[in-house]
């Protein structure tokens, strides 16, 4: 029998994170290639560490989309994310560029031809979840954690707030009672600031940030507040830590509350199956909680490379369902087409999207005009209330 109380962690990282920053360099190849082909394939990673950022992976995309320009890419994904740093500066960083023609072995595998539909770019599992805890039907832990680190970077890029720096970390613990989460009973924040400041003053800034995320009365007891614990970090991002894409998998998901198939989503264009069919299934599992069918849903989805259709479909809706699961399933594959084509031209996922994806979650977001984060609609809350109706 499952604890009905109990305590539950997530952590963040900002934009400004080594890996972050890799994963945004890669998310913005990815925009680059899919603006000027939305055909584009791209499985770009990242190597950043003081002032040095290396490219490497396999493309197939228009020519114009050379060296030049993903370098020049990398450079204004830095910029924008802050580093203007002696040992990390968008301007006087090297980057190197080792990026590839793709395979024509995968290519063959992946590619319609004839009566073959699109393949998956590759096998995998991948997952999908959504739960009541909060409004955007994530887990609260990891909601509040983005949270937190998301109003420290507003006031920062805003210049509101001058004296910290871009690399930041978070970790919100929650107590959860009958299964609720109820109250935080302890909060880190690491920030990287300016050397003028010290950590009381550090301290007063993060605060602030804390109270106006979490609910009103849910702030941590004051020897549970933590604030750059170490007691000084002027020195961060990849001039203190190397980066690389593709680290931070729970970061970008659930934050540990529920299963990850394992592949990261950054760098990735929509074909690969591990960025995809992952935003497929969130879509999945957000609609079902926000029809009312469950208060909790997983749901698994599992791919073969050059294969169209999904191998296994799962849904589990860990005991809060009000429907029967199995017709859930049924209903499900007949609303959307799990087909990596099929989600991709449902979710209308070939558009130059994802750098925006790259910090503070892929799930849990808004839906945005232009079609980013498209798997967090609810439009097909009707078409299941429908079909569970009678």
């Amino acid at each position: 029998m499952a604890a009905s109380s109990y305590l539950f962690t997530s952590e963040s990282v900002s934009e400004g994170h080594p890996d972050k920053v890799c994963d945004r360099i890669s998310d913005s190849i990815v925009d680059a290639f899919l603006a000027a082909d939305p055909y584009s394939r791209v499985a770009v990673e990242t190597l950043a560490t003081t002032n040095r950022v290396v490219l490497a992976g396999e493309v197939r995309g228009p020519k114009k989309v050379d060296a030049d320009v993903m370098i020049e890419a990398a450079r204004m994904a830095v910029k924008d994310i802050g580093y203007e740093q002696d040992g990390f500066h968008w301007k006087k960083m090297k980057v190197k560029c080792y990026v590839h023609e793709q395979s024509a072995d995968i290519a063959q595998g992946v590619d319609a031809a004839g009566n073959k539909d699109e393949g998956a770019g590759d096998q995998g599992i991948m997952f999908g979840f959504a739960c009541t805890e909060t409004p955007e039907l994530m887990p609260a832990p990891i909601y509040y954690a983005h949270s937190i680190l998301k109003s420290l970077s507003d006031v920062r890029h805003s210049g509101a707030e001058k004296r910290l720096g871009p690399d930041a970390k978070s970790q919100v613990t929650l107590l959860y009672e009958n299964g609720k989460p109820v109250k935080a009973t302890s909060v880190v924040v690491s920030t990287q600031h300016s050397k003028e400041i010290d950590q009381a003053t550090v301290r007063e800034i993060v605060r602030p940030h804390v109270l106006k995320v979490l609910p009103k009365g849910w702030m941590c007891p004051e020897e549970e507040f933590y604030v750059n614990p170490t007691g000084r970090f002027v020195i961060g991002g990849p001039d203190g830590d190397a980066g690389l894409t593709g680290r931070k998998i729970i970061v970008d998901t659930y934050g540990g509350a529920a299963p990850h198939g394992g592949g990261a989503f950054s760098g990735k264009d929509p074909t690969k199956v591990d960025r995809s069919a992952a935003y497929a299934a969130r879509y999945l599992a957000k609609n079902v909680v926000a029809a009312g069918l469950a208060e909790r849903c997983t749901i698994q989805l599992s791919y073969a490379i050059g294969v169209s259709k999904p191998l296994s479909v799962y849904v589990n809706t860990n005991g809060t369902g009000k429907v029967d699961e199995a017709k859930l399933v049924k209903v499900l594959c007949d609303l959307v087409n799990l087909s990596p084509r099929g989600i991709r031209e449902h979710l209308k996922l070939s558009r130059p999207i994802y750098a925006r994806t790259s910090a503070y979650g892929h799930f849990g977001r808004q839906p945005e005009a232009d079609g980013g984060f498209s798997w967090e609609k609810t439009d097909l809350v009707g078409d299941l209330k429908r079909a569970f109706s009678a």
